[in-house]
């Protein structure tokens, strides 16, 4: 993670710039009261009136500089702030990308959002608009201060212990403030990932009549938001009474002290006056002083936030010299592979198999069986605990995560489609490369263009969000779409069919046979996904229990044979002998397709 300061250096011209401006501001600001003091002394009580022009010239003078100043200032710091900001989230979205899958299994959506809008909002207040303010404070204060001693030592003690009194009230606020912002920033995670959830899928919650348990739900952490956000508020307002307070009361010690010593003779009428003004000025500082520790406090517990998900690293890591393969055939073979995540019991367990280039495997077992973790690891979504895995017999860890996952087509049990276009939905991760021609070739492979060329937008229609407004067929048709379009040397679909009719399932398995150069891994619960399956591996608590061919299987009498019975009914005697004569002509024309 960079540090603050490493983003304020980057923009260092800037706040250079902006701190000049400030401090010339300020400076101006600063000569107004001793303008004043010459109007009192020497005007009025001088009688020197040809004096005044000049005096109210200078006035003039100070006040154009301030304007110009006092807004390039303001501007420069906002404009860095903003920029700042812009930096860092751009920086965390990329850092959070980066995690390995393992990070958002453990954390939650409505998390990440937090951290990534309101944390980085609060450091972009604290680097613009409230860092200028501390800026102008301490300079403003310490001038101040000097221009009172220079007039009146004895004077200038009274603001100076009001100051001190103001900055041990600032001190004990910011550090109670800091317990509460860093509990307000969970809660407001926790408050961002009920709503999320909720607003996600709320066509499950109408579905299961469970809006009042929902909104119980938020409003149990909504209490808590609003209980925390009163208890910063309680702090905010128990001290700020205190610097109003003071900030009341100097002016008037001010007037009653310095009277006396004008008439004691130690101080010209002109010199107190000064001092009243000088003394009204310092009292807008003390204000500030709880409004900005009460923001600081904010972007402080917000920084923690931040670098708690910079602490985080990529389990999933590239060699430092990843090996190039000039051109990926798609031969994938698992070597003993075994894989249990943290604090879990054992997924895989000693898996081995080849498929060779061009060639299909069909996995099937029982949901919780191990079948999706295969893809996981061969994407290296995770990384094996045991055992290694080969792409083009070289070991993917020995391979870029980019070429990797790039040379893999992956179909996923759950859809997952973006508010876009379904032609931008299809071209993902190709955009640049894939023309319409392919998006519309795709869609017809994975009958997906019937439907789409039957909307009013056809491919430019914007779908909702994860695909609201589409079935489940469809949505799954569209997937399908997306990575036969990339062309990828290996294709793998995970229970992609499962939403379909028989009639489209069957049409789609057609067409993967046409697919002669592409490497296919069909997970599926359908026989007929599988059955023309150069092999197939039956998985069962994470282990290999049967494998072969379809006839094979079926005349080992195992898991496959029941599955094909709850599914079918009674086993032809011709499946059981091995003939598989009809087979081989329905590979020429599916018609033993199931």
């Amino acid at each position: 993670m960079k540090k603050l300061s490493t983003y304020i250096w980057e923009y260092r011209i800037p706040y250079l710039i902006a701190i000049a401006s400030l401090l010339i501001a300020v400076t101006l600001d600063m000569m107004a009261p001793r303008l004043t003091a010459r109007v009192v002394d020497d005007v009025i009580v001088g009688g020197n009136i040809g004096e005044l022009k000049y005096l109210l010239l200078g006035f003039l003078g100070i006040g154009l500089g301030r304007c110009i100043f006092q807004y390039v200032k303001e501007y420069t710091f906002d404009k860095n702030g903003i920029k700042i900001s812009g930096d860092m989230r751009r920086d965390l979205f990329r850092h959070i990308q980066g995690l390995s899958a393992d990070f958002f299994d453990r954390t939650n959506t409505g998390e990440l959002m937090a951290r990534v809008k309101e944390d980085i909002d609060r450091i972009w207040d604290a680097m613009g608009y409230v860092s200028m303010l501390l800026i102008e404070v301490i300079y403003h204060t310490s001038i101040v201060l000097v221009c009172m001693y220079m007039l009146n030592w004895k004077l200038a003690l009274l603001p100076t212990a009001a100051m001190l009194l103001c900055g041990s009230f600032a001190v004990i606020m910011e550090r109670r403030l800091g317990r509460v912002y860093e509990e307000i920033s969970e809660e407001n995670a926790a408050l961002n990932t009920v709503a999320e959830e909720n607003l996600a899928g709320v066509r499950t919650v109408k579905a299961f009549a469970r809006e009042k348990y929902e909104i119980s739900k938020f409003l149990s952490h909504n209490k808590r938001y609003y209980d925390l956000n009163m208890e910063q508020s309680k702090v905010f307002v128990r001290f700020y009474p205190c610097f109003t307070v003071v900030t009341k009361v100097l002016p008037l010690l001010t007037i009653l002290v310095g009277g006396k010593f004008v008439i004691d003779g130690e101080m010209s009428l002109g010199q107190m006056t000064a001092f009243v003004e000088y003394s009204t000025n310092i009292v807008w500082p003390m204000e500030m002083l709880g409004w900005l520790t009460n923001s600081f406090s904010a972007a402080v517990a917000s920084n923690k936030k931040v670098k708690k998900i910079y602490g985080e690293k990529a389990s999933v890591t590239e060699v430092t010299n990843p090996v190039k393969i000039q051109e990926v055939k798609g031969k994938i073979r698992f070597e003993n592979v075994s894989f249990h995540k943290a604090d879990m019991h054992e997924i895989l367990h000693d898996i081995s198999f080849t498929v060779e280039a061009g060639k299909t495997l069909g996995i099937m077992g029982a949901t919780g069986a191990g079948k999706t973790s295969i893809v996981q690891l061969l994407q290296r979504m995770y990384d094996a605990t045991d055992g290694n895995i080969y792409l083009d017999d070289v070991n993917i860890k020995e391979l870029s995560l980019e070429q990797l996952r790039t040379s893999i087509s992956y179909v996923m049990q759950d859809v997952f489609l973006f508010s876009d276009t379904i032609n931008d939905n299809i071209k993902l991760g190709k955009k640049d490369y894939i023309g319409f021609k392919t998006v519309r070739k795709a869609s017809v492979q994975a009958q997906a263009s019937e439907f789409i060329e039957r909307m009013e937008d056809t491919y430019d229609t914007v779908i909702g969000e994860r695909g609201v407004g589409l079935s489940g067929g469809q949505k799954q048709r569209i997937s399908i779409a997306r990575a036969l379009a990339k062309k990828d040397p290996v294709l793998v679909l995970d229970d992609s069919t499962s939403a379909l009719d028989m009639e489209t399932e069957h049409l789609i398995q057609q067409t993967l046979k046409t697919l002669n150069n592409t490497t296919k891994i069909i997970i599926a619960h359908r026989i007929s996904a599988v059955r023309h399956a150069d092999e197939i591996i039956v998985l069962d608590n994470g282990m290999i229990a049967e494998r072969g061919t379809h006839e094979e299987l079926l005349a080992q009498r195992g898991l496959y044979y029941e599955t094909y019975e709850s599914q079918y009914g009674d086993v032809p005697e011709k499946e059981l002998t091995g003939i598989d004569n009809d087979r081989k002509g329905g590979e020429a024309d599916g018609s033993q397709f199931i």
